[in-house]
């Protein structure tokens, strides 16, 4: 256990170095790369601003959402009616995606009892 503690120190310690010498670097050419999105100047007022803008948006998009939703849903009704007609191929797909929703749902399970498989902290 020892060793492992010693070899993981080890690797800490290079990831320190390696940041130390390139972060900066890094996060200048970061912000280069996106200064298009940088407002300035960097005040409160502009980021309570940009945070109700964000947020007022989004409540603007609700109702096409709402609407794509409606039209989703129709044409799964559309295929439910139309099931005899329902190729190999549609039905592994929906079958696959149902698989993905499910580990998706383990996984947050999983996270959310803080990565423990049985829901008990040892």
């Amino acid at each position: 256990m020892a060793s492992k503690l010693v070899q993981l120190q080890s690797k800490a310690t290079q990831a320190s170095h390696f940041l130390t010498k390139h972060g900066g670097a890094y996060y200048k050419q970061l912000l280069e790369q996106n200064k298009q999105y940088i407002q300035d100047p960097p005040t409160v007022e502009k980021c309570n601003l940009l945070s109700k803008q964000l947020f007022y948006t989004r409540l603007a998009s609700i109702p096409g959402r709402y609407e794509s939703f409606w039209k989703e849903l129709d044409s799964v009704k559309q295929l439910w009616k139309n099931r005899n007609e329902l190729r190999v191929e549609d039905a592994g797909i929906a079958a696959l995606f149902g698989l993905e929703c499910f580990a998706w749902y383990c996984a947050g399970e999983i996270v959310g009892r803080g990565f423990t498989f049985t829901g008990y902290y040892v």
